[in-house]
């Protein structure tokens, strides 16, 4: 048996679950067909929510950051006795896989109460002859934050955790395509948050763009965690079968549907054909299907705009003629789900839509590199390299082989917020998370995402007014 959450989905306002006069369908990416409706919030119902946060502000913020910090830890721990249910729905209407959705439960559980334990300590300057100096931190008050479509669990613990633990009240605003599992989690966490700390709206685009509209009309702080074209770099002295593995997984998982998947990969010359071969074999034997099939390694992707994107992707790749080394079967046959073959497209070029843009989904592009200055040139030119004219996006890259000075010379040269060495998407409550250039602005997690939720303050205090 299924167990999934079976009651209605609704914002949360001051603590309390509130309807709107409208709603909106949510889909399962795995049958195109609706699932549950929820309410499409007002202007005057934003209103509402911003206003009991601000009420909320000044008890909230006044508690010490192990009260805060408790908090949260119980909130890690609603998520481990909801897990089940958690999966489940992240399945539903995501369209992962058993395993990516339990991952996807599991390390949000393991962050929050990760995050709990950090800090930010006043930073003393003097304290003598009766006047101090200090720099402390201090919490901006009403925050929002906006939730991605892909990791709707995850993301909302991202936000949540530091900008509550610094003494802010949040409203968060979900995707428009999945909804569920943020108003799901605000509505459980109320038994746990006092009302107006933590609320939770749903709207469309519409209701996205006015928030940032008034963030920059408001000068309001940012920060923003956006795409990325991440290469994966191949030096020919690996294990072909091993990296391949490494590869395949890090290009598939969540249907390629993750800022930081490996988007480009550039395999050596020497090593091209047997890792492009071993990539093909693992792409041969993944059953693209419904996430709740135990078979299943690879779901839909989830909506209907990332879905034509990609069906444009391969359609340009056929009509330019590129070698397309594998394309494997989209879905269960008759499905009126959003699924993507697997396609490995062979050694395109350079100025290629599947090279240049960030596909964000299961289309692999294979390219063949000799020289170690043209690697770092090529992926530069695409997304990478701060200085270049034409790029856009530095958020990740990983390099794979076994002479760790040559890859460190090629690591250094590489203008992105997180490079992996033979691993992929390891990352930890205490690494900083952040993209430079179109990759983002400000930085996640760690203390270093702590700090992007709280203004520094100046304080000088002199005990008494005797002396100069």
């Amino acid at each position: 048996m299924v167990h999934i959450f079976t009651d209605s989905f609704t914002h949360i306002i001051d603590g309390k679950p509130a309807t709107s006069p409208t709603a909106a369908p949510v889909i399962d990416p795995a049958t195109g067909e609706v699932f549950a409706q929820v309410p499409v919030a007002t202007y005057t119902q934003l209103e509402q929510t911003v206003a009991a946060a601000d009420r909320a502000f000044a008890s909230w913020s006044a508690k010490s950051w192990q009260e805060r910090g408790d908090v949260l830890h119980a909130l890690g721990a609603l998520i481990e006795r909801h897990a089940e249910q958690f999966t489940n729905l992240i399945m539903r209407e995501v369209g992962k896989d058993r395993g990516s959705a339990a991952f996807e439960v599991d390390l949000a559980a393991q962050a929050i109460s990760g995050f709990a334990n950090h800090r930010l300590e006043d930073e003393i300057v003097t304290n003598d002859h009766g006047r101090s100096t200090k720099g402390r931190y201090r919490p901006y008050g009403v925050c929002a934050a906006v939730i991605a479509f892909n990791f709707p669990l995850i993301f909302t613990i991202l936000k949540l955790s530091h900008a509550l633990l610094a003494g802010n009240c949040l409203i968060l605003k979900t995707a428009p395509t999945t909804p569920c599992v943020p108003l799901k989690f605000t509505g459980l966490a109320q038994s746990i948050v006092p009302p107006g700390v933590l609320s939770v709206l749903y709207g469309g685009d519409d209701f996205g763009k006015a928030v940032m509209h008034e963030a920059a009309a408001g000068v309001k702080p940012l920060t923003l965690e956006l795409g990325g074209n991440d290469p994966a770099i191949v030096l020919p002295d690996v294990d072909a079968r091993k990296v391949a593995q490494r590869l395949f997984i890090g290009a598939i998982n969540n249907a390629g549907q993750q800022c930081f998947a490996m988007k480009r990969l550039f395999i050596h010359e020497d090593i091209y054909d047997a890792v492009r071969d071993e990539i093909v074999t693992l792409a041969r034997h993944a059953k693209v299907g419904n996430p709740f099939d135990p078979e299943t390694i690879m779901g839909p992707v989830q909506n209907q705009r990332v879905y034509e994107k990609l069906k444009s992707l391969i359609a340009d790749c056929n009509a330019h003629g590129y070698k397309i080394a594998y394309e494997g079967e989209a879905g269960p046959a008759g499905s009126k789900g959003y699924f993507i073959p697997i396609t490995v497209i062979d050694d395109p070029p350079d100025d290629a839509r599947i090279v240049r843009e960030e596909q964000f989904g299961p289309i692999i592009p294979l390219l063949r590199w000799k020289d170690d200055e043209e690697v770092i040139t090529v992926a530069h030119d695409h997304g990478v390299d701060f200085t270049a004219d034409d790029t856009e996006y530095g958020l990740d890259a990983s390099i794979w082989g076994s002479d760790m000075e040559r890859i460190q010379k090629i690591a250094d040269k590489l203008y992105v917020g997180t490079v992996w060495i033979n691993e992929w998407a390891a990352m930890t409550g205490d690494l900083p998370m952040r993209g430079v250039k179109h990759s983002g602005i400000g930085v996640e997690s760690s203390k270093h995402g702590l700090a992007e939720w709280v203004y520094t303050q100046a304080f000088v205090c002199r005990e008494s007014l005797d002396g100069p």
